[in-house]
């Protein structure tokens, strides 16, 4: 077995958040973000700390609905890190100095805790990065909802130059998720490129113009930039999951 096709160890995190739960926390993590960052560029500032508020509230029942204080801990840590992780993503894709709700929002939640929900929150959220398979579903619906918004944001410009950028953007992530996760990395880079010809197929998005330059320049990119063997098994993997697509659907397949 080569070391792209290597297979992660179990995730010693799921015993205290499943897989269903952690793949919750992403979605809960990336809506929570849309809220927050609605609330920080179009609303006023009272409106934004009330809205803000709400979340906090909505995000800690969240949380300690959990059983057991180190879960609840885990689930709080998840929520964090995928709010970071959106609020990094997007402050390098559209140059954002400051995302205020966030800030306060993530303030409100860590200084909510006693001190003994600190340390655990800490040492699980350090736990996060210290070994690609803890929370790994967590990460990869984390990843999948963030490539799939900045593929979607380069697609909907009317502006040549911004779409192109924000495909580039896309195409740096998914590149630096092959050396952070040399395991797994490489499957999620196929994920997003499999889900992204779904989306065209299904709903003839970037079928021309801007639209279709910017994602052909995202193809042509991962695949000038892969190594060798790691891009082969990307295309192929990506190539595999459309055509099963295309085959339960019964449309013709169009691989960008």
């Amino acid at each position: 077995m080569t070391a792209p096709e290597s297979v992660l160890p179990a995730d010693p995190l799921a015993a205290l958040v499943d897989a269903a739960t952690q793949r919750q926390a992403a979605r809960i993590a990336q809506e929570a973000f849309a809220r927050v960052f609605r609330l920080s560029v179009a609303e006023a500032e009272s409106v934004r700390h009330k809205g803000v508020q709400e979340l906090h509230s909505e995000l800690s029942q969240w949380a300690t609905a959990a059983e057991g204080g180190e879960a609840r801990a885990l689930r709080l840590a998840l929520l964090l890190t995928g709010m970071d992780q959106w609020g990094l993503v997007w402050s390098q894709a559209f140059g954002l100095v400051a995302i205020p709700g966030l800030s306060e929002l993530v303030g409100a939640l860590r200084t909510s805790q006693d001190e003994t929900l600190e340390a655990r929150f800490l040492r699980h959220f350090e736990a996060l990065n210290a070994a690609e398979e803890n929370a790994i579903d967590f990460k990869v619906e984390l990843r999948r909802g963030l490539h799939l918004a900045l593929w979607h944001s380069s697609i909907v410009t009317e502006s040549r130059d911004e779409a192109l950028r924000l495909a580039g953007q896309l195409g740096s992530q998914l590149l630096a998720l092959t050396r952070d996760m040399p395991v797994a990395g490489w499957r999620l880079v196929a994920d997003a490129l499999a889900f992204i010809q779904i989306r065209c197929l299904s709903d003839g998005l970037a079928s021309e113009g801007v639209a279709q330059e910017a994602t052909q320049a995202l193809f042509a990119a991962l695949a000038r930039e892969l190594p060798a063997a790691q891009r082969d098994l990307v295309m192929a993997h990506a190539a595999r999951a459309v055509i099963a697509w295309q085959q339960a659907n019964r449309g013709p397949a169009q691989i960008h």
